[in-house]
C-alpha cells in the first residue's frame, strides 16, 4: 500500500522535470540569439565607445558580419546544461518566488560562464569552449562570489522577481480568461496569455539583469572590479548613465521572454499532457 504514492509521486515528478526540460530547450534554441544581443547591449555602457550598437538591427548585422551566424549561439551550451538540473529543483520548490530563488542557485554559474563567453566578440570558431572557460574562471577567480559563483544576489532577484511575476500572472488571468473548444483558438489563448505574462516579467525584472551582466561580464578596467554587489550595481548605473540604462537590452529581452516564455508554456503544457496519456 505504502509503495503505491511513492511510484506515483516519482513517475509524477518525471514528467514534470521531462516536459519543463523539452521546454526550455526548444526556448533556448529558439530564442538564444536575442539573449546573446540583450547582453551585448547591457554590458555596453557609452554610446561613444565605437564598439556600441547603435540599434537592435545594428547589432544583428555586426554580430553576422564580423562574427558569423554561430556568433548568436555564443554560451549557449551552458544554460542547456543547466535546463535538467533547474527544471528538477523547480518541480521540487514552492511556486512564484520560491521557485525563481532556487533556480538561481542552481543556475549562477553557468549563468557566469555564459555571459563571458557571449560578451567575447571574437569569431566564434577563436573563442575558448564552455569548459576551457569556466576552469579558466576557477583557476583565476575561484568558486566564490567573485568568481564562479559571481552576481549571485542579481541572478536571484533577476529569477524571484520574473517568476514571481510571471507564474503569478499568467495562472491567475488564464483562470480568468474561459476556455475555448475550439483547438486554434485554445492554443491562441495560451499563447497570448503567456507573452503577456513574459512581457510584464521582463520590464519589471530587467534592473536585476542589467546588474547581473555588469558583475558576470567584462569590467571597465582589466585587473579593477567596479561592479561587485546588486544594488550598488543598480546605483552606479544610474548615476552614471541614468535611470534608462537600468534597461538597457528591453527589446531584445522582450522579444526573447515575451514569445519565449509563451512557447515554453506551450511546450510544456503539451509536452506533459502527452506524457499523461502515453506514459
Amino acid at each position: 500500500m505504502s509503495a503505491k504514492p511513492e511510484v506515483g509521486f516519482v513517475k509524477e515528478a518525471s514528467r514534470q522535470i521531462l516536459a519543463g526540460g523539452s521546454a526550455g530547450l526548444v526556448e533556448i534554441c529558439l530564442m538564444h540569439p536575442l539573449d546573446v544581443v540583450k547582453t551585448r547591449f547591457q554590458i555596453q555602457r557609452c554610446a561613444t565607445d565605437p564598439n556600441s550598437y547603435k540599434s537592435l538591427g545594428d547589432s544583428f548585422r555586426t554580430i553576422f558580419r564580423i562574427e558569423g551566424l554561430f556568433g548568436f549561439y555564443k554560451g549557449i551550451l551552458p544554460p542547456i546544461l543547466a535546463e535538467t538540473p533547474k527544471r528538477a529543483v523547480k518541480t521540487f520548490a514552492i511556486a512564484g518566488l520560491g521557485s525563481g530563488l532556487t533556480e538561481a542557485i542552481v543556475v549562477n554559474p553557468f549563468e557566469v560562464v555564459k555571459v563571458g563567453l557571449q560578451a567575447n566578440r571574437n569569431k566564434f570558431t577563436e573563442q575558448p569552449s564552455t569548459m576551457s572557460y569556466a576552469r579558466h574562471i576557477i583557476k583565476k577567480e575561484g568558486l566564490g562570489l567573485q568568481g564562479l559563483n559571481k552576481g549571485f544576489t542579481a541572478t536571484l532577484g533577476r529569477h524571484g522577481v520574473f517568476n514571481m511575476v510571471y507564474f503569478g500572472f499568467y495562472y491567475n488571468v488564464k483562470n480568468i480568461v474561459p476556455v475555448n473548444k475550439d483547438p486554434t483558438l485554445e492554443f491562441l489563448r495560451k499563447f497570448g496569455i503567456g507573452l503577456l505574462s513574459g512581457t510584464i516579467a521582463s520590464v519589471i525584472n530587467i534592473p536585476f539583469d542589467v546588474a547581473k551582466s555588469r558583475i558576470q561580464g567584462p569590467q571597465p578596467v582589466p585587473g579593477e572590479i567596479k561592479y561587485r554587489t546588486c544594488f550598488k550595481t543598480m546605483a552606479t548605473v544610474y548615476q552614471e548613465e541614468g535611470i534608462l540604462a537600468l534597461y538597457k537590452g528591453l527589446l531584445p529581452k522582450i522579444m526573447r521572454l515575451g514569445p519565449g516564455g509563451a512557447v515554453m508554456l506551450l511546450v510544456y503544457e503539451y509536452t506533459y499532457s502527452w506524457l499523461q496519456e502515453n506514459w
